[in-house]
């Protein structure tokens, strides 16, 4: 008996470990600056956690495709990436091209999306749309689109620490 229990405990224990990775969701992001999102997605690669993007991923949110591996990305039917070149504010107000900034963002993204940008003339203040049938030959498919266009992210957290300490005493005796 202490057999079976020692092994549904095992049993328990890798399970959970494998539902510990959280799942993240990207919608409706127009982007920001450059920086927040360097670190934001340095973190996440970091977790392990999964990506889906379901919706709008517009300017320096589409670093996410350079920092996270493209392993862990997938896309619905509702995904779009929106490109541009990064700006800065001029002397006079108004928004003008950052030239080196614009090169680090391109230099980031994988290879088959900066050939896609290149093939339109590059990164420019015209923002450029890559969604539908383009995107998904170069991302998988997250074939949950009615559960990720749900109105939060999709997140499973770990079990209670105390679960999990249950379980190994129980491995141990």
């Amino acid at each position: 008996m202490k057999f079976l229990t020692g092994l549904l405990a095992a049993i328990v224990l890798v399970a959970c470990m494998g539902a510990s990775h959280a799942v993240v969701r990207i919608a409706d992001d127009r982007g920001g600056r450059i920086g927040t999102y360097v670190d934001r997605y340095q973190d996440l690669r970091q977790s392990g956690d999964t990506v889906i993007i379901d919706g709008l991923c517009a300017s320096a949110c589409t670093i996410v495709l350079g920092a996270i591996p493209r392993d862990r990305i997938c896309v619905t039917s509702h995904a779009t990436l929106g490109f541009h070149a990064a700006w800065d504010f001029g002397s006079n107000g108004r928004a003008v091209t950052n030239s080196e900034a614009t090169h680090m963002l391109y230099s980031m993204y994988p290879s088959q999306v900066k050939r896609w940008i290149s093939q339109r003339g590059g990164l420019t203040p015209h923002m450029l749309f890559l969604r539908g049938r383009q995107l998904q030959a170069m991302y998988k498919p997250c074939y949950l689109d009615a559960q990720a266009s749900a109105s939060r992210p999709l997140r499973r957290s770990a079990p209670p620490a105390e679960e999990l300490e249950s379980a190994r005493g129980q491995l141990l005796h």
